[in-house]
């Protein structure tokens, strides 16, 4: 098996040190977005999938870049490789589209796509969704899991699923994401520290140029709660789905004030925040 991931290695590093050593010849990563990276590693007849996260999550809140998506379709297809995306974080909604890699109009459908988090609201549920090509192949008992399907939190997904996927709700995401970027890009504009502001939906990230920990105690310290992600130096936004506008603006003037307040007031570098 030789999948491709998401995550560049130097800053995923830490989740996989516990497991070493891994198994070996297993695994392959590529920087997300090379598509040039991807082909150097991948072989017809060795290859089994490319693996893929749409919209980067805990790599850096990175949406992937126009057509690498159905690149990798085609380098797939060429190669007679499975495509699977990781929909955990950016599916189910989070973008404002009904799963992430259909953000920005991308027309790709993978052969596997893996859900969990959001699914049910809250209770622990895991789901994949196949292809017929792929599910033909399957036998009961190839695939399973503990918390994967029980009555409870499989009514609780069938209800949470129908909600999300009304483009009345979906278009309320969209809106609160273009508030919440649109907003941070006004009110960030000339601060130290802050590169770039960036996301898709409502799963935003602040670029900084250094650590974001003092920026998520002073948010914490003023009702907000917000994490890292990347390197440490990026300020992950993932608001519930349900949040209002009035919500947005709140959060995004305490942000204003915890950046401030908690980073040095000179900056290493000349600071350019990018739109």
């Amino acid at each position: 098996m030789d999948p491709f991931s998401h995550d560049s290695p130097d800053e995923q590093e830490g989740y996989r040190k516990p497991f070493a050593p891994l198994m070996p010849g297993g695994g392959h990563f590529a920087p997300f977005g090379d598509i040039a990276a991807v082909r150097r590693m991948v072989k017809k007849g060795v290859t089994a999938a490319i693996f893929c996260e749409p919209v980067q999550g805990e790599g850096g809140i990175r949406p992937a870049p126009p057509g690498f998506l159905a690149e990798l379709r085609a380098l797939c297809d060429d190669i007679g490789a499975l495509l699977v995306f990781d929909e955990v974080q950016c599916g189910l909604g989070r973008t404002g589209n009904l799963w992430g890699h259909q953000w920005g109009d991308s027309q790709v459908t993978p052969d596997i796509m893996t859900l969990a988090k959001p699914l049910a609201g809250g209770l622990p549920i895991g789901a994949v969704l196949m292809t017929q090509a792929v599910a033909d192949v399957m036998q009961p008992g190839d695939h399973g899991s503990t918390f994967a399907g029980g009555p409870l939190v499989c009514a609780a997904a069938q209800y949470t699923f129908d909600t999300i996927k009304q483009p009345a709700f979906l278009k309320r995401v969209t809106d609160r994401g273009q508030q919440l970027v649109l907003g941070l890009r006004v009110a960030l504009a000339n601060m130290l520290h802050v590169k770039e502001v960036r996301g898709a939906g409502l799963l935003v990230g602040i670029q900084l140029d250094t650590s974001a920990s003092p920026v998520v105690d002073a948010c914490r310290e003023r009702g907000l709660l917000i994490i890292t992600a990347g390197k440490g130096d990026i300020i992950r936004l993932v608001p519930p789905l349900t949040v209002s506008a009035a919500e947005v603006d709140q959060a995004i003037g305490i942000l204003k004030e915890a950046i401030a307040a908690a980073l040095p007031a000179t900056a290493p570098t000349a600071n350019a925040l990018k739109h």
